[in-house]
Order: C-alpha cells, then sequence, then structure tokens
C-alpha cells in the first residue's frame, strides 16, 4: 500500500527523499511544550544491509504535507534484527544539538539588563543563530543576572519556569513562549484542534479533575533592602476550587522578581487542573499551547484542553495519526452541571 502522506526528508540540506523511499518504513515526530525537545525517529528497511549509517550531528529537516515539522541532528543510530522479523535501522534526531555547546557551563553575569539582552548573550556563547522571545518576556528587567557555570539549556528552562514560559531549542534558534497563552512566540494565535467524537478521534483517556497540584495562591518571599526584612508577594490563582496556598522553596532578590515568579506558578496551578490523552487522525496542523476542543464524549468530558505535546505519526503501509498529552481543562471539562 502506498503512503497516504506527502513527506520529505533533507539531510545537511540535501533531498533524500527519492533515495529514501524504497527503505523508508515510518516516521515519528514529538513536539514537546518546552519540558523537552522536539524528538524524530525514523525506521528503514535493513534487510540488504544497503543503508549507508548517517553521520553524527547531520542536519536533519523533515516535512509533512509540506509542512516543516521537523528541524534537527542526528542524534542516535540503533539497528535491529530478529528471527521472521527482519532487519532495521532505527535513526533518531532530536531538535537540539547534544554535541554541541548548548550543555557547555557558562559563567558571567550582566547588570540592568533586559532578559532578552542577557539570554541573547548566553545563546551566543552557545553557539545558536539567536532567541526568539515572546513580548510578555522580551522587555522583563533586573538589576541582575547571571550564569553560575550553567548551561545554556538548563539556564533556559530554569528562568523559563520562573516567569511562567516554555523554552525550546529548535535547529539554530532557542525559543522562549507564554504558557497558556495559545500564541506562538510572534504573538500569533495558535490555530485550536478539533476532536470529535465519531469523526476524527481514534482514542481518549482523559482525566478532567486533579486537585494534587492546585493551589488557592502563590506566595514568594523577597528580601526588602531599605526595610531590612523579609516580605512576600501573594497571588491569587483565580482557581475557586483550590484551597492551599503554595509558598516558594526560594526567595526572590525584589518584589518585582517576586511578583514574576508568583505569576509564573499561578498558570502552574490553572495547568495541572487535569491531564490526558488523545489520538486523532492526522493533523499536521496541531501545535503545543493550542487548544484542542473536544465534542461527543460526554458532559464534564467534552470541552477545551491545553496541548502539552504533540506527536505525528506516518507509515508506509497507510497509517497516519496525531497523539496530543492534554492539561488545563476548561469550557465545561471537569465540569458536569446535570441534576444527580
Amino acid at each position: 500500500m502506498p503512503w497516504k502522506v506527502d513527506w520529505r526528508v533533507l539531510v545537511d540540506g540535501q533531498d533524500m527523499t527519492s533515495a529514501m523511499r524504497p527503505f523508508l518504513i515510518s516516521v515519528s515526530i514529538t513536539d514537546k511544550d518546552g519540558t523537552a525537545g522536539d524528538t524524530c525517529q525514523m525506521q528503514f528497511d535493513d534487510s540488504d544491509g544497503q543503508i549507508s549509517l548517517p553521520q553524527e550531528g547531520a542536519k536533519v529537516q523533515v516535512y509533512l504535507e509540506g509542512a516543516l515539522k521537523f528541524d534537527g541532528t542526528v542524534d542516535t543510530v540503533r539497528f535491529a534484527l530478529s528471527r521472521g522479523g527482519g532487519r532495521t535501522l532505527n535513526v533518531s534526531a532530536k531538535g537540539l544539538d547534544a554535541n554541541g555547546k548548548v550543555k557547555q557551563p557558562q559563567s558571567f553575569h550582566m547588570d540592568d539588563a533586559s532578559l532578552q539582552g542577557f539570554l541573547d548573550k548566553a545563546a551566543s556563547n552557545a553557539g545558536l543563530a539567536g532567541i526568539k522571545f515572546d513580548p510578555a518576556f522580551a522587555n522583563i528587567q533586573r538589576d541582575y543576572w547571571s550564569a553560575d557555570s550553567e548551561s545554556f539549556l538548563h539556564l533556559g528552562q530554569k528562568i523559563a519556569r520562573e516567569v511562567g514560559g516554555t523554552f525550546k531549542i529548535r535547529g539554530d534558534w532557542a525559543v522562549v513562549a507564554k504558557r497558556g497563552s495559545g500564541l506562538s512566540p510572534s504573538g500569533a494565535a495558535l490555530p485550536p484542534v478539533m476532536g470529535v467524537v465519531g469523526v476524527n478521534v481514534i482514542r481518549l483517556d482523559i482525566e478532567p479533575i486533579s486537585m494534587r497540584d492546585r493551589f488557592k495562591t502563590s506566595v514568594v518571599r523577597y528580601f526588602d533592602r531599605p526595610e531590612a526584612m523579609f516580605k512576600t508577594v501573594e497571588v491569587g490563582t483565580d482557581d475557586e476550587r483550590a484551597k492551599v496556598d503554595r509558598e516558594s522553596l526560594t526567595s526572590a532578590v525584589d518584589e518585582a522578581h517576586a511578583r514574576e515568579i508568583a505569576e509564573g506558578r499561578k498558570s502552574d496551578s490553572k495547568r495541572e487542573g487535569g491531564d490526558g490523552s488523545a489520538e486523532l487522525d492526522l493533523d499536521i496542523d496541531a501545535q503545543p499551547e493550542a487548544q484542542f476542543i473536544l465534542r461527543g464524549a460526554r458532559p464534564g468530558v467534552d470541552g477545551a484542553y491545553r496541548i502539552a505535546s504533540v506527536g505525528h505519526k506516518v507509515d508506509r503501509g497507510g497509517g497516519s495519526t496525531t497523539s496530543l498529552e492534554l492539561k488545563e481543562p476548561g469550557q465545561g471539562a471537569g465540569s458536569d452541571d446535570r441534576a444527580a
């Protein structure tokens, strides 16, 4: 059975689609919200051993239905053999170069600088082309920024957690986006993904109510230098069901810093109100941080969810699916108002 999905693979800028077509069995791509880097797995039929092993660190770009869905570098190559199962070559690539300077420790500081200025310098030290910022974060200003023997990867993830953002590296660029806004780093709205039971939904496994990681307020302590005493900043999470305060384990340097951390924790509480997964017919437009609108399941489950991770899988047998990891239920999800 021929491929039902149009695909194209470039290796170090060279189009290898025609050469790969007789051997490629499947392509799996995972795009996460920043907790981990993007990944791509390609499985090849290696029954004759004719496929050359890819070069370590080779640049790989994968297009599905004309859209660029993965941009990264070759990370591992695995050969598998089984009696009756044939021989396969499995090539794994990551959105960041695990052998590059992104994991090299950096030590420097900047005074009276913006977040964008600080991370721009860290990105340059890591050998990246640049960093794309959500407008909400680019102008965050602090008296002092420092990297204390921290890799760019660790530094970006740490700061993103503080301010309620997501951080990831795609190819030669880093991205810092605002979590839960439904916007891309450029400020453009992300298109929602529709899931209709009986139409494009293959499988659902959803927990629309979870109270474990939900909090009423976010409390962060800081040291007030003029008054020489510790104070706190408290930000409500707008979660009417939560009853417990969440206090940060670390202290902020000043009130502005404390408020940034508290606002970031606020988005965490809302996000962890539920979770689940969905498998759909292939939907190339699905992206992390976009909304997933579910219809036709049941009251209390139908509603809107935040997409935390997207996985696309296509194979030469004609299969093509999109898998979603879901967070942040809303618009009726998690609430069944029918009479008992």
